[in-house]
């Protein structure tokens, strides 16, 4: 962002014009439910023929059991292995002959398939993904050759990375009782001795229209996506699912750490704290702040170069190589984290740059955050609402996570509007409560030498 944003109320005043614009512009969000429980929700957007299709079903790692982690991706894997009528390849051909683009990903709060299509191929998408709703097939010869492709994901991803074993380790220090503890892509001996039949299991469980979303956002009439899903999806049977129980981290009761040993070229680690997540279903509330204090209160630390941290301990100190802060405010686990990860520079202890960003985290503590601060953060927040409102995909992408997380769509309208009023004093509150020692969680990357004749590790095959 240009600096001079920091100093200027124009172009917050822009950002806000163009997103009152982009409001007026954008078709009113309208959903339906089928007979079968299968949520349907259509965002016109006329703007280019074309449309993008999602199937949100409400299964990720969250509902997984000790001994079966990863199935839930795993699953997501054998989704383009076929049925009667769709041999396995075929989904991805007739998408690819149709011209359009498609691919799926697994979180800890759901599992997402979608398609962006040319608008006249739709009944393509509803017809591929409802029949593979109902009639997947799951032989145990695909799911031999397929959890070799997810093991080889995993080395790739976490084992081969040293930074994410680090992430690694930390959700499981950070997170003792709660299944955010556990990765998405498993651990690699659930995943040794993972069958078929756990992943028959896993989707007739989860795999069922009364646990879906639909989203359509594009080119296309309301009234006609909703006849088109009654005569796909609608034909499809519901059946019961189980009860989710909720699952609480218990408190922290003080300091935790770890060290990861691993080959790498830096030190690194990552320091964080337990924090709110937005209330979701029936406990959302309006006059619930604090996210979104804690989500101003991390873009003031990291984010761009005028940020605090980055500012001085990169910029003015020169002792951390790179530095960031995250914070993820809306999920369906009702547990989060708020993280700082950071690299020292050569000769800099990693005790020192701690101390050092304990000092900048202090100081908001104590005297808050600056007016240029909270514009440019809020300057910020509103000009990621204009872009996302610029693409189809990424309009649909935030109805579907809101809908599947159990949050109001009413959000999508007033999320900057909840940003723009959190206070300097709020920020500082949320910082006092949350960013305290005895509930610190510092896991440690001790880099081990490289090995000079290690080849670098190929990227798997993936949809």
């Amino acid at each position: 962002m240009k600096k001079s944003v920091t100093h200027c109320r124009q172009p917050l005043l822009l950002l806000a014009a163009l997103l009152s614009v982009c409001s007026a512009q954008a078709a009113e969000v309208v959903q339906t439910t089928l007979k079968n429980g299968l949520k349907l929700i259509v965002q016109e957007d006329h703007r280019a023929p074309v449309v993008v299709s999602q199937v949100w079903y409400r299964a990720g790692s969250l509902d997984e059991v000790n001994g079966k982690t990863g199935v839930a991706h795993v699953l997501e894997h054998m989704m383009f292995k076929g049925t009667p009528s769709v041999p396995a390849g075929q989904f991805s051909r007739q998408i690819a002959a149709a011209g359009g683009k498609e691919n799926a990903f697994t979180s800890k709060d759901y599992t997402c398939y979608f398609q962006q299509l040319e608008k006249s191929r739709l009944p393509l998408s509803f017809r591929l993904e409802a029949d593979r709703m109902a009639n997947l097939q799951i032989t145990d010869a695909e799911f031999a050759k397929e959890i070799e492709v997810v093991k080889e994901e995993r080395r790739w991803r976490t084992e081969d990375k040293p930074q994410s074993r680090v992430s690694e380790q930390f959700d499981s220090s950070v997170f003792r009782a709660h299944p955010y503890g556990r990765p998405v892509v498993g651990f690699m001996n659930d995943l040794d001795n993972m069958t078929a039949a756990d992943a028959r299991e896993w989707y007739n469980t989860w795999y069922t229209p009364n646990n879906v979303t639909v989203v359509v956002v594009g080119d296309v009439k309301a009234a006609e996506v909703f006849k088109l899903a009654e005569e796909t999806f609608g034909k499809l049977a519901a059946r019961p699912l189980p009860a989710r129980k909720p699952q609480v981290e218990p408190v922290q009761l003080g300091e935790r750490r770890a060290i990861v040993k691993a080959p790498a070229k830096l030190p690194y680690f990552t320091m964080g704290f337990h924090a709110p997540a937005m209330k979701n279903g029936p406990a959302y509330s309006e006059q619930d702040w604090e996210p979104y204090a804690l989500e101003v209160l991390s873009s003031v630390l990291s984010g761009n170069g005028s940020s605090r941290l980055n500012q001085k301990l990169v910029r003015e100190q020169a002792i951390a190589l790179d530095i960031d802060s995250g914070y993820d405010g809306t999920n369906r686990g009702q547990a989060s984290t708020f993280e700082i990860a950071a690299s020292p520079s050569e000769g800099v202890a990693l005790e020192d740059l701690q101390k050092a960003i304990w000092e900048v985290v202090d100081e908001v503590k104590n005297k808050g955050v600056t007016a240029a601060e909270l514009h440019r953060v809020k300057a910020a927040v509103i000009a990621a609402d204009v872009y996302k409102r610029d693409s189809m995909f990424y309009q649909a992408m935030q109805i579907g996570q809101l809908e599947t997380m159990g949050y109001p769509l009413s959000l999508l309208e007033k999320n900057a509007a909840r940003v723009e009023a959190v206070t300097s004093e709020q920020v500082q509150a949320v910082a006092k409560k949350y960013l305290v020692p005895d509930q610190l969680t510092l896991v440690t990357l001790d880099p081990q030498p490289m090995d000079p004749n290690a080849k670098p590790a190929g990227r798997p095959h993936q949809h």
